[in-house]
Parts: C-alpha cells; structure tokens; sequence
C-alpha cells in the first residue's frame, strides 16, 4: 500500500511544481481580489485539504472511521481519480496560456475562452480538483477525508460565486450566454453545437 502512496505523494508534488513555474509566464495583472476575498477561502480549503491529505491524523474514533476497506481497487481508484483530475486541470492551465489568473484578477489581454476544456465545462480547473482530491480523499479512506472534502467544496463555490460575479461584470453578454450554454462544474458528455471546440 505504500507504493500508492508514494505514487500520489509524486503525482500532487510534479503538479504542484508545474503550477508554480507556469504562473510565472501570466500576463500583468489590471485588477486583483482583495486579501480579506481571498483569505476566505483559502483558509478553508487549506483546512480541507488536511483533513484529507494529512497522513496519521487522528481526530477521535469516529473520524478515523473507514468508510472504504483497504486493498488494491480502493487505491487503484484513488491513482485513477487523482491522475484524471490533475491531468484535467493542466489541460484548462495549458489552453489558458498567458491568460490565466491565480487569483480572481482580470489579465491584460484576457478575453473570454469557450474552446477546449472550457467547451466541456466553465471552471475546469477546479472540476479536475474537485476530482484530484476525490482521489485522494479515497485513498486516505476515513470519514475525515470526506468530511475535508466537503470543507473543499463550500470553499470552491464560494470562490465560484466571486469569479462567476467578475466573469458577468467583464463580459457581460458572452457569459450570461455561455454560463446559459455549458454547466459550471459537471462537464458534458461532448460540447454543445454552438460552444467553440
């Protein structure tokens, strides 16, 4: 069991890498989430994400409950769900380009993108998280995880609320046309005819 440990222990760390060397090539910021915005919610998800990652975290008997038993299909899954999930995510950051922003900020240059993953869904990278931690929130195997995975979730939708109310301020027409068009986090099964592939 521990190779698949291991195993996700290098695929989180090889994404997380990525994701800080890519930032470095986004454009120049024009406007920027406040710290107050941002602090809730990442304090939350910081919180979620050790409730479901932290390794020998005991918080009580019933919290350590496992709500899965160990074995190769639980961690087969856990590898599958988190390997997706990352993979998801580095597709919507590579098709962004320089566009992207880590934060609720509007880039110079940046336009509204209905191709690729955001064909499929609006919030791509957080649907492959949402996924990853699904993944790893298995693995782990207690009701902890699942109670971190929740304490995630509230934390992305709050997050969604605030870019979903800038994306309507920055384009108003397109988005209320392509929120209208493709859902916000449960990508289709294909595009729709008149989102761009």
């Amino acid at each position: 069991m521990l190779h698949y440990g291991r195993l996700l222990y290098v695929l989180w760390l090889a994404w997380w890498l990525y994701w800080v060397i890519s930032a470095f090539g986004a454009k120049t910021t024009r406007r920027r989430e406040s710290s107050a915005s941002r602090l809730s919610h990442v304090l939350p998800l910081l919180v979620g994400v050790t409730l479901i990652a932290w390794p020998h975290l005991h918080l009580g008997h019933w919290m350590s409950w496992q709500f899965l038993p160990p074995g190769p299909a639980r961690f087969g899954s856990a590898l599958v769900l988190v390997a997706a999930g990352l993979a998801f995510t580095v597709w919507a950051r590579v098709h962004l380009g320089t566009n992207w922003s880590g934060s609720v900020s509007l880039k110079e240059g940046h336009e509204l993108v209905r191709s690729g993953p955001y064909a499929y869904v609006r919030h791509p990278i957080y649907t492959g998280l949402v996924v990853a931690l699904l993944g790893t929130a298995v693995a782990c195997g207690e009701l902890r995880a699942l109670v971190g995975l929740a304490v995630v979730a509230a934390a992305f939708v709050r997050k969604l609320r605030i870019e979903e109310r800038f994306m309507r301020e920055s384009f108003p027409e397109q988005y209320a046309r392509y929120s209208f068009e493709v859902p916000a986090l449960i990508p289709f099964a294909r595009p729709r005819r008149s989102a761009p592939r």
